[in-house]
């Protein structure tokens, strides 16, 4: 069984990817609340592989501090890298840039950074290294979690963020 845990809140004035901003009060609020969940429902987990970005870093902290188990941090499950926007202010960027970047097709590379394909082409090679594990919590971005149910249900893909319904802590 893979299970699968988006960060918790982090400070959404910053555009994410692989920016190092971490998780605000309400955020870590909401990983307790999931970490209490894992707990409560019993769920049998034997490893934690986390991405190595620093709120899904807290959020793998304090769902270990309960479950004290083998955790491995990784860049494979990073969000998209969003290159020379990572850590961006949003309301920094001019309308029309912040209107282009939110209108990208799959194709479209964030300069320096990755496009959504990328990301897709990375979860899909990582998902065979997963295989081999059993009981495993991914701590891990909507961006990956969104390409793994794009993956498993055989989906075309989309730039549609919410499909799925990835909320924080989720």
């Amino acid at each position: 069984m893979i299970y699968l845990i988006r960060h918790g809140l982090d400070d959404e004035k910053y555009i994410g990817g692989w920016s190092d901003v971490d998780l605000i009060k309400d955020g870590i609020s909401q990983i307790k609340e999931s970490r209490k969940f894992i707990v409560d429902k019993g769920l049998v987990i034997n490893k934690i592989i986390s991405s190595d970005i620093k709120r899904a870093r807290t959020t793998c902290e304090i769902i270990n501090e309960v479950l004290n188990i083998n955790v491995i941090y990784s860049d494979k499950l990073r969000e998209l890298d969003k290159g020379d926007y990572t850590g961006v202010l949003k309301n920094s960027l001019s309308k029309n840039e912040f209107k282009r970047i939110n209108n990208f097709s799959i194709y479209d590379k964030y300069p320096n950074g990755e496009s959504m394909l990328d990301l897709y082409c990375r979860m899909k090679c990582y998902l065979d290294d997963l295989k081999k594990f059993d009981n495993v919590l991914l701590v891990t971005h909507r961006g990956v979690i969104n390409m793994f149910y794009y993956l498993i249900n055989n989906v075309n893909r989309d730039m549609d963020k919410e499909k799925f319904g990835v909320i924080h802590g989720s």
